[in-house]
């Protein structure tokens, strides 16, 4: 029978999380985790609600960093007026993520640790260089890098005694430029075919940074390093803009699914990523 825990706080969730050994299940929203159930996915041995804990839901600015709690809902990223300020692309993400009640229920950190690789909000997250903070059991919190976070399909580096308590990154300079895509099968609801982020510095027309993230590309969301080596240091001429789309074409490892072909998804990519750069390159925020 299936059984069910709500704590009061991360110290009892984190100890009830330790005494499951693998068998039970973080549910907060229940967005992904309800739906895997009804689909016989996976079936746990007990339910540890965290929706209670409200300390984990809370967007905070500090002097050089954002923290943003795993509890926050969707629909708050939206709406803050420090991610508007400082990363826009959160807020064009989670407007695009599900539909009104989705946002209202799913939180950042579930996105994060069912860990699809089409995971709306790890793609932003991949170009501001954020860190998942995992609180333990017992131990002292260790901050992930959100690249090393993901190690394939609904598989993260969290243990079975972690939770996420928080997400950080460092401010974008006041130059930087981003922007996100998405290409869905219809405008609301849709699992993404690809996505694309791009974050970028300029210094006159020449790129000091970017940053590129592509979601739904490859077995996890991932950076486009090598993609990003073509646009560093240089002016974005045409020629370059156009090396620059073949190589992210060729550095993805896309699936074939019911959504979309593999070949089909490198063009896309391809395609995102040209419209990113051309919409930073005229100074779009």
């Amino acid at each position: 029978m299936l059984q069910f825990a709500s704590p009061k706080s991360v110290r009892e969730a984190l100890t009830l999380l330790k005494q499951g050994r693998g068998k039970d299940r973080i549910i907060s929203g229940g967005t992904n985790v309800i739906p895997e159930m009804r689909a016989q996915a996976f079936l746990p041995r007990r339910l540890i609600d965290i929706s209670r804990l409200k300390n984990l839901a809370y967007i905070k600015e500090e002097r050089r960093k954002i923290r943003i709690g795993g509890l926050i809902p969707i629909a708050e990223l939206i709406s803050s007026s420090v991610l508007q300020l400082y990363a826009p692309i959160l807020c064009q993400t989670a407007r695009q993520l599900g539909n009104p009640q989705v946002r209202n229920r799913a939180t950042l950190a579930g996105n994060l640790a069912d860990a699809s690789p089409a995971a709306d909000m790890a793609v932003p997250l991949l170009v501001l260089e954020a860190a998942v903070v995992a609180a333990r059991a017992g131990r002292k919190d260790r901050a992930i890098p959100i690249q090393e976070f993901f190690l394939g399909p609904n598989k993260t580096t969290l243990q079975r005694d972690e939770l996420i308590r928080e997400i950080i990154f460092s401010k974008p300079g006041s130059a930087a430029r981003m922007g996100y895509f998405k290409l869905g099968l219809r405008n609301a609801m849709a699992i993404s075919v690809c996505s694309a982020a791009l974050l970028a510095e300029f210094e006159g027309e020449t790129c000091r940074k970017v940053r590129i993230a592509l979601g739904a590309a490859a077995p996890v969301p991932m950076r486009a390093c090598e993609t990003e080596k073509i646009l560093e240091a240089k002016e974005w001429r045409p020629e370059v803009l156009e090396a620059a789309c073949a190589r992210a074409a060729q550095e993805i490892s896309p699936i074939a699914d019911i959504r979309a072909t593999a070949d089909y998804r490198r063009s896309m990519a391809s395609v995102l990523l040209r419209r990113l750069c051309e919409q930073v390159s005229r100074g779009e925020r």
